[in-house]
């Protein structure tokens, strides 16, 4: 419990806008952001195919990529548009509409990544 001398974390300033309570800098200035930990992920991208859950339809599930967030969503729109069907970014796990697994295999080892299939 912090006594009344202490001084409260800063919340907003009408010269900077919104504050970090960490690092007192204003939000497009903080630093602390840069400074989490890599993202997780061993290197290996495991496709599989996941079709429970879902209603029935057909997924296909790139999961172990260790790319941030940024270079993930782009990763993940190159190959929905290779496919040519949609999906998504979730949790750093892509994943695109239908059966797709060959093809993305294919794609990512195309670019470099080392990628194996996973399950059935």
């Amino acid at each position: 419990m912090r006594s009344k001398s202490e001084p409260g974390g800063l919340v907003y300033s009408t010269a900077g806008g919104r504050m970090c309570p960490a690092c007192r800098q204003p939000l497009t200035a903080c630093l602390c952001a840069r400074r989490t930990k890599p993202p997780a992920g061993d290197g290996v991208a495991r496709v599989t195919r996941e079709k429970q859950g879902r209603g029935g339809k057909t997924v296909t599930v790139v999961r172990g990529l260790a790319l941030a967030a940024d270079a993930l969503a782009a990763l993940g729109k190159h190959l929905r548009t290779a496919c040519g069907s949609g999906g998504t970014v979730k949790d750093g796990v892509l994943e695109v509409q239908g059966d797709h697994a060959d093809r993305v295999l294919a794609l990512l080892q195309a670019e470099g990544h080392k990628a194996k299939r996973a399950g059935g």
